[in-house]
C-alpha cells in the first residue's frame, strides 16, 4: 500500500457534521467580516416572514416562521454580504487591473463590498468612478452600435430576484435577442430539459411536508451538509423516525453519515449526533445510470417472483397503465442489461444494488433526492430521466410522501427560469409578452452558457451583460473562456463584490454595484420587497433591513431599468420608471405574463408565501401525449475513454467553505483539508498503480475527446489517499476546470460534464 506520511494541511476530522464546530465557524465568519454584533442581529432576520431570504441555497423553510432558521453556510453567505469591508475608488486607484489579476479569487472577493459604479480606463489600467447616468448612456450607446442584437449575451445568476430576472429578460427581448446564458446551464439544466419529457414539468414534485410522510428516502449525488445545509434538519427528523435513508455518492460526505443539530440543546449538551444514512453506497464516478438500472432490474425481478408465487407483483400496474407510456421498452432494455455490466460500471456489487432495490420495494412512499452529481455529466439528462423511471415503477410520483426532489443550488435559480430567463422561449411566453407589453419579441432560440462562450471565442458575440455571478470562473476551459471574454466590445457586471470575471477587459468594461439581499431597498414608492422561488416551487417575499453598504448602490431592478431606458430610448413604451418606483407593478407584469402567479401581490404578503402549481403533483402530465413517459437510456457508459488503461474518472467538487465560485476560506474541514485547495483525492490502490505515494506532487491531464489529442492540464496538485472508489478521483472546482473541455457537455442540456472527466495522473514535472 502507499506509504502514509504527514502532509501539510491534511489531518483527520472525526467530528459529526454540524454541532459545536458549526457554531464556531459562524462566529469565525462574523469576526472575519467585522460584523459580530450587527451580523448576529441580521442572522435572526434570515428566512423570517418580515425579513430576507437567505442568499445561499434554495432549500425551503417551514413557512418562514422559525425563530432560528439558518445554518452554518447560510450564515457565511449572509456575513459575506453584510461585511463591513469596502472596495472604494481609493482601492482601485492603488491597484491596477494588471496587479489585481495576480490576486487569488479568494483575495479578490475578500476585499469586501463594491461602493461606486466603475468604468475601466485603459490609459491608467484602472477602474475609475463614473456617474450612473453616464454609465447607462455609454452602455446603451455600445449596445445600439451592435450590428445585430444577437451579438449580445445576457447572463443571469441564481441569486437574482424574480423581479430583477423578469425585467432582465424583458429588456433583452425588447432589445431583440433570446441569448440567455444562465447559471442553471451549469448545474440543473439536465433537470429542466429531462423532466419535461418524462413528467411534463422541469421541477421537482415534492413539498417539504412530503418528507413527513415518506417511508424511504433515496439520496444520489449530492452533499447537503455543504450545499443545502438546512436540508439536514429534514433528514435528521426522518432518520429519527426510523425512515431508511439510502445514499449513493462516490465520497463519504460527513453530513450524510451523522449530523449534530446546533438547534438541539440535548444533542449539543451531550455531544451526540444523529446517524443519517441507513446504508451508504460509494458508487464509481459516472456510475449513476448503472446504479439506477440495477435497482430497477431488481424491482422487475421481485415483481416476477411475486407473480410466480400468486401475488399481485410489486409494480404499480394501475399507475403504469393509466398514467404512463413506454414501460415495455424500459423492461426490454433492463432485461438486455447484464448484472455483470451493471457491477462493472457502478463499482457496486449486485447484492448491494439488490438490497437497495428491496428497500424501495418495501416502502409505500419514496422520495428520491439528487444533485449535481447526477446532472453534471455528458449524459446528465438521461440520468435524470432514469430517476423518474425508477420512481414511476411503483407509482411514487404525484402522491403524498413520494416524488422526485432535484436539489437546486442558488436561492432563486429556479425562479429565474419560471419568470422567463430561458434561451428557448415557447409560444405562450412570446405571445404573452407581446400582449402585455406591446412589442413582438424574437422567436428564434438563443444561446446557453456554453454556446455563448463559444460565440465569444469565435467573434459571434460582442457584448456581455451579467446580472451577478462570476461567469468566466464558473465555466469550463478557463484559457479559452478568458480569451473569448477579452475579445468583447462591451462587458457589464452588476455585482456586490469584485471577482475575476470583472478583470477580463472588453473595449469598454463597467462594474455596477448593486444592493444585496440583506439591504434595504428604498425607491420612490417607499421600501420595496422582492420575491424568490425555492426548490419546491414555494414563492415568498424577501425584504432587506440593513443600511446599504454605500449610498451609491442601486437595486438590480433599478440598474436593469437604467440600462434598458438608455438602450431602448423610449421604445417599446415600457414603464420602467413606474415599475422601479413600486415593485408591485413588476409583479403585476409577471402575473399578466404567467397566469400561475395569479393574485401575486396579495398572495406574496401572506406568511410563507404560496406554492406555484406543479401539474405532475396532481398526476397531470403536460406532455404531448398527456401521459408520463418511461424513457430508455442507451447503455451504461458515461465516457468510453474511462475504460482505457491508466485512465481515472475525475469529478470536481466544492469545499465546505465554498458556495459555487465564492470561497469563504481555504478549509474543507469535513474532508480533513485545512488552509489549501491544491488537492487531488485518489484511491490508495490507484496511487500505487501510478507509482505514487500519499502526499506526492502530481500533474493531472485530461484525456482529449478523441483520446489522442491534447487535453487540459492542472499541475502541482498534491495527491492524497482518500476513501473514494477505485478508478475515481476528485479535485476542487473551479481550480480543476482546466480539465473540463467546453466540448465535454451534455448535448441535450448543454450542462458541462464537471463530474466525469477522463484523466491521467503522473508525477509532477
Amino acid at each position: 500500500m502507499a506509504q502514509r506520511r504527514d502532509v501539510p494541511g491534511i489531518r483527520p476530522y472525526d467530528h459529526s457534521a454540524g454541532g459545536w464546530d458549526a457554531l464556531r465557524a459562524v462566529a469565525t465568519a462574523l469576526r472575519r467580516q467585522h460584523v459580530p454584533a450587527r451580523g448576529t442581529a441580521t442572522l435572526l432576520r434570515n428566512n423570517q416572514p418580515d425579513g430576507f431570504d437567505c442568499p445561499g441555497c434554495a432549500w425551503p423553510d417551514p413557512k418562514h416562521t422559525s425563530s432560528f432558521e439558518f445554518c452554518e453556510n447560510g450564515a457565511k453567505a449572509v456575513t459575506w454580504e453584510a461585511t463591513r469591508k469596502r472596495v472604494t475608488p481609493e482601492f482601485f486607484a492603488a491597484h491596477s487591473v494588471c496587479d489585481l489579476w495576480e490576486w487569488s479569487d479568494f483575495a479578490l472577493e475578500g476585499e469586501g463590498r463594491l461602493t461606486h459604479p466603475l468604468a475601466y480606463d485603459a490609459a491608467t489600467d484602472r477602474f475609475v468612478p463614473i456617474a450612473w447616468d453616464e454609465a447607462f448612456a455609454r452602455i446603451g450607446a455600445a449596445l445600439r452600435a451592435l450590428p445585430s442584437p444577437d451579438l449580445a449575451d445576457f447572463y443571469t445568476s441564481g441569486r437574482a430576484s424574480n423581479e430583477a430576472a423578469f425585467l432582465f429578460q424583458l429588456f433583452a427581448r425588447a432589445f431583440g435577442t433570446n441569448n440567455f446564458p444562465d447559471c442553471s446551464n451549469m448545474c440543473h439544466e439536465a433537470t429542466s430539459v429531462g423532466l419535461p419529457d418524462s413528467i411534463g414539468v422541469g421541477k421537482g414534485t415534492v413539498s417539504l411536508e412530503d418528507f413527513d410522510h415518506a417511508d424511504a428516502i433515496f439520496s444520489i449525488g449530492h452533499n447537503p451538509g455543504t450545499n443545502h445545509p438546512r436540508m439536514m434538519t429534514t433528514l435528521r427528523e426522518a432518520s429519527r423516525r426510523g425512515v431508511p435513508i439510502v445514499v449513493f455518492n462516490p465520497l463519504k460526505e460527513r453530513a450524510l453519515e451523522r449530523f449534530a443539530s446546533p438547534q438541539d440543546p440535548v444533542e449539543m449538551a451531550s455531544f451526540g449526533a444523529t446517524p443519517i444514512a441507513s446504508v451508504y453506497h460509494q458508487l464509481r464516478v459516472g456510475g449513476d445510470t448503472a446504479v439506477l438500472k440495477g435497482m430497477m432490474k431488481r424491482v422487475l425481478e421481485r415483481d416476477a417472483a411475486d407473480l410466480a408465487e400468486g401475488g399481485k407483483g410489486v409494480l404499480d400496474r394501475d399507475f403504469i397503465g393509466t398514467h404512463t407510456l413506454g414501460f415495455e421498452d424500459l423492461r426490454a432494455d433492463l432485461d438486455a442489461t447484464s448484472w455483470e455490466d451493471i457491477e462493472a460500471k457502478s463499482g457496486l456489487s449486485r447484492a448491494a444494488l439488490e438490497a437497495a432495490g428491496d428497500i424501495y420495494v418495501k416502502a409505500e412512499r419514496v422520495i428520491l433526492c439528487y444533485g449535481m452529481g447526477v446532472t453534471q455529466h455528458a449524459h446528465g439528462t438521461s440520468n435524470v430521466q432514469q430517476i423518474a423511471n425508477f420512481l414511476m415503477l411503483r407509482g411514487n410520483m404525484g402522491r403524498e410522501g413520494a416524488g422526485i426532489c432535484p436539489l437546486r443550488g442558488h436561492s432563486n435559480v429556479q425562479g429565474d427560469r419560471t419568470v422567463g430567463v430561458t434561451e428557448k422561449p415557447g409560444p405562450a411566453l412570446l405571445q404573452a409578452l407581446e400582449r402585455v407589453f406591446g412589442f413582438t419579441p424574437p422567436a428564434a432560440h438563443g444561446r446557453d452558457a456554453v454556446a455563448s462562450v463559444q460565440a465569444m471565442i469565435e467573434g459571434r458575440s460582442r457584448a456581455l451583460i451579467c446580472l451577478g455571478g462570476n461567469l468566466a470562473v464558473a465555466m469550463p476551459d478557463p484559457a479559452a473562456t478568458f480569451a473569448g471574454m477579452r475579445k468583447l466590445d462591451l462587458a457589464v457586471h452588476m455585482a456586490t463584490k469584485l471577482n475575476r470575471s470583472h478583470l477580463l477587459l472588453a473595449k469598454e468594461s463597467f462594474i455596477l454595484p448593486v444592493l444585496g439581499r440583506t439591504e434595504q431597498d428604498m425607491q420612490a414608492g417607499g421600501p420595496q420587497s422582492v420575491t424568490v422561488e425555492d426548490s419546491m416551487s414555494m414563492v415568498h417575499a424577501s425584504r432587506g433591513t440593513l443600511k446599504p453598504a454605500s449610498e451609491h448602490l442601486r437595486s438590480e431592478p433599478a440598474v436593469i431599468a437604467g440600462i434598458a431606458k438608455a438602450t431602448l430610448q423610449g421604445a417599446p413604451g415600457i414603464d420602467w420608471d413606474g415599475m422601479i418606483a413600486n415593485y408591485d407593478l413588476i409583479r403585476t407584469g409577471i402575473e399578466a405574463v404567467f397566469p400561475d402567479f395569479y393574485d401575486f401581490n396579495a398572495r406574496i404578503r401572506a406568511p410563507g408565501g404560496f406554492r406555484l402549481d406543479v401539474p405532475a403533483c396532481r398526476r397531470v402530465w403536460r406532455t404531448p401525449s398527456g401521459r408520463a413517459h418511461f424513457l430508455v437510456a442507451e447503455g451504461l457508459d458515461e465516457d468510453p475513454r474511462s475504460r482505457s488503461p491508466g485512465v481515472l474518472t475525475l469529478m470536481t467538487l466544492r469545499s465546505h467553505d465554498q458556495y459555487n465560485t465564492t470561497i469563504y476560506s481555504l478549509d474543507d474541514r469535513y474532508r480533513g483539508v485545512f488552509g489549501r485547495r491544491d488537492i487531488l483525492f485518489m484511491n490508495e490502490a490507484d496511487l500505487v498503480a501510478n507509482g505514487l505515494e500519499h502526499g506526492d506532487k502530481v500533474d493531472v491531464a485530461a484525456v482529449a475527446p478523441d483520446g489522442v489529442g491534447k487535453g487540459g492540464v492542472v499541475t502541482g496538485l498534491t495527491a492524497i489517499a482518500y476513501d473514494i472508489p477505485r478508478g475515481s478521483a476528485a479535485a476542487y472546482y473551479p481550480e480543476a476546470n482546466s480539465l473540463v473541455a467546453l466540448a465535454n457537455h451534455d448535448r441535450r442540456s448543454g450542462t458541462p460534464a464537471y463530474k466525469s472527466v477522463a484523466v491521467r495522473v503522473r508525477a509532477a514535472a
